[in-house]
């Protein structure tokens, strides 16, 4: 996988936007491990919102266990991902991120997902919560075979 993160943005950052450009550093790279040392043991992953075919009953992923499941149910069944993050706005200890995440999954397949990612840390850094906010329809109305 290659690092593809578009970020226009100051070098300077909020601690909640440097751990969610560190986040996607470490999806495109595939590093799983770089991934989970991120968040905080209590943390919860809801990506998407809500119930969907990632999270049934729509709680999130909780702890170092349940997140790591999410990386290998979602995370790790996808060959490269891009990320364009083309507005953020940061206050407190938060940080939303409006933009697209391109997927290329096996197959040939390409999806462009659409939304806002949310980020919360606590004062050492690491990741409270992550919360991804986009339309399962929106995102599949997008899949198209392409060739690479």
């Amino acid at each position: 996988m290659g690092v593809q993160v578009s970020w226009d943005t100051a070098a300077e950052q909020p601690p909640a936007r440097r751990a969610a450009f560190a986040s996607m550093t470490a999806v495109t790279a595939g590093d799983k491990q770089a991934w989970l040392a991120l968040f905080a043991p209590d943390a919860v992953v809801e990506d998407p919102v809500g119930p969907s075919f990632f999270d049934e009953e729509g709680k999130g992923h909780h702890g170092p266990d349940g997140i790591s499941a999410f990386w290998d149910k979602t995370i790790g069944n996808v060959e490269r991902f891009e990320f364009t993050i083309r507005d953020s706005h940061a206050a407190g200890d938060e940080c939303a991120n409006v933009g697209t995440i391109t997927t290329y999954l096996p197959g040939g397949y390409r999806v462009d997902t659409d939304g806002v990612f949310v980020y919360r840390v606590g004062e050492d850094g690491l990741i409270r919560s992550m919360r991804a906010f986009w339309e399962t329809e929106r995102a599949m109305a997008t899949a198209r075979q392409v060739s690479e």
